[in-house]
């Protein structure tokens, strides 16, 4: 069945690659961001390129364009936070699926500008879900993230889990977004199934992740932060598995995992955490040069390991994550030196 499907943060990582995945299974994408300048905006043109989106094209009158490589693409540039141009984004057309992605991510950059966390993250997401009621979109797929396990010591991750100690500002916008969703899916009678995201990379990945930024600062003979002297682990996800899920559940529908039976909350990621010291020593393989490590205490806002249960999503979704650490670096690698020559 061919849906009409809003992905939100379409210039982003994960955004992009759902929305072309979207496109080649012949379904009609309504693309939206920002575009702002948290990490070098030329990257969101170029996803945004290989969408069929030119940058010449993008203006600030948030007027729709066609796509000249997709038909069944269009983007519009704008705030989630403002309200009027989202409003009218959702009344003009009839979604099938919303899929947010959009917010202001960066666990540290919460630190310095904790205001863009609040107006993307709360009041943006509050303007999606009221689009959602008001035009009575009958399915919400939202990011979430690992983050709002905070310092867990108890692995993996389960949903079922307490997640109410947060250590960041960013983890605690998006646990008030699960709040806020199961709040409108019970009370407006519309699907909402929030997916914990568990460090996404690959292709196209993020400039402010460790495994870009690593890249980088090898490749300029420059020390990479370590920090917690290296005595980290996390459950790094590749990007086709994620959008996998993602398209997994799109397909086959929304399935509740709660006592809200219009509420769903899934772990996404690969299963099995990896040291930091073992990531740095694969980049340092596939890119043929030593690191020179700065060896750093621990950061305010950070975790000191992720892992997650991803049983739920195997049996509800059939999701089966089948990209290792070592291929999927090597895939980073390969495009990293394509994209920067």
């Amino acid at each position: 069945m061919i849906l009409k499907i809003l992905v939100t943060g379409a210039a982003g990582f994960i955004g992009y690659h759902l929305s072309l995945s979207l496109l080649k299974s012949g379904h009609h994408v309504i693309g939206l961001d920002n575009l702002n300048t948290y990490y070098d905006v030329n990257l969101k043109f170029a996803r945004l390129a290989e969408l069929g989106i030119r940058e010449n094209f993008i203006t600030d009158d948030n007027n729709f364009m066609q796509s000249s490589s997709y038909e069944d693409f269009k983007f519009i540039k704008c705030n989630l936070e403002d309200s009027l141009i989202i409003n009218e984004v959702f009344n003009k057309n009839k979604f099938d699926i919303v899929c947010n992605l959009a917010a202001q991510a960066g666990v540290r950059y919460s630190l310095e500008y904790p205001e863009k966390y609040i107006s993307s993250n709360i009041v943006g997401f509050f303007n999606i879900l009221e689009g959602c009621k008001t035009t009575k979109v009958p399915h919400l797929i939202y990011a979430s993230s690992s983050s709002v396990y905070g310092n867990s010591t108890a692995t993996p991750f389960k949903t079922s889990d307490f997640t109410d100690s947060p250590v960041s500002l960013y983890a605690a916008t998006k646990k008030s977004n699960e709040l806020m969703a199961h709040t409108y899916s019970h009370l407006y009678d519309f699907k909402t199934t929030g997916l914990r995201f568990f460090t996404v990379y690959g292709p196209w990945g993020r400039p402010d992740m460790a495994y870009f930024k690593f890249t980088q600062a090898i490749l300029k003979n420059e020390s990479i932060p370590v920090y917690n002297n290296g005595n980290l682990e996390r459950d790094f996800t590749y990007i086709d598995d994620v959008v996998g899920g993602i398209h997994k559940i799109v397909d086959k529908g929304f399935i509740s995992n709660s006592e809200n039976n219009n509420n769903a909350i899934y772990n996404i990621g690969n299963g099995k955490p990896v040291k930091l010291m073992s990531l740095i020593h694969i980049l340092e393989k596939e890119l043929g040069k030593k690191a020179t490590y700065d060896m750093l205490p621990m950061q305010d806002g950070d975790v000191y390991k992720t892992w997650t249960d991803i049983e739920e999503l195997k049996k509800n979704y059939n999701y089966r994550p089948t990209i290792d650490i070592k291929y999927g670096i090597h895939q980073f690698v390969k495009w990293y030196s394509d994209f920067y020559k």
